[in-house]
């Protein structure tokens, strides 16, 4: 068995075990996204928890984060790289909390399908805003980015009304190697 035979049984046995439909790769039209092979730690997150991203990544974002320093614009990371284990494990605490599959899966990709696999996503806060709000698109620092993240290689990945049926997430940034 290939590697890549091994990783989609992998994740048939995570989407069997969580419930996910079996038509959700169709549906939802996210691409599969790879676990890198190199990854670097970065700074502590909010919540003084380990993170990492790709070198490149990782690099964009301190340079995106020091500039918006510069414009007295607080930024700070909220999440990075997630295996699939962790995303797995992720929508199953929310399963347990009673949500249904479908809820939890307009705000969280299935495994694999996550953007926060490949090492180059990170959810961004801000002071005076709760994490992970739909508050985060009407502050400053939301602006901010909106305005400048594009010249650091991140784009918004989950607008309002997109076109993977997730529900906006202005906190959810990517950056794309180019």
């Amino acid at each position: 068995m290939s590697n890549n035979d091994e990783m989609q049984s992998s994740l048939k046995q995570l989407h069997q075990a969580l419930g996910i439909p079996a038509n959700y790769v169709a549906s939802c039209a996210l691409p599969l996204c790879l676990e890198p092979v190199a990854l670097v730690d970065t700074e502590l997150d909010f919540y003084q928890r380990k993170q990492r991203l790709t070198p490149a990544a990782f690099s964009a974002w301190s340079t995106l984060r020091e500039a918006a320093t510069r414009e007295e614009v607080s930024l700070f990371l909220i999440s990075a790289f997630r295996d699939y284990q962790y995303q797995h494990d992720l929508i199953a605490r929310k399963l347990e909390k009673g949500q249904a599959i479908e809820a939890v899966l307009r705000v969280n990709a299935a495994p694999g399908y996550s953007e926060h696999h490949s090492g180059r996503a990170v959810d961004v806060g801000t002071l005076g805003c709760d994490a992970l709000s739909e508050d985060f698109g009407k502050t400053k620092a939301y602006q901010w980015l909106a305005e400048n993240a594009v010249g650091y290689g991140f784009y918004l990945s989950y607008p309002p009304n997109n076109a993977y049926g997730l529900d906006f997430e202005p906190w959810h940034w990517c950056y794309r190697e180019e």
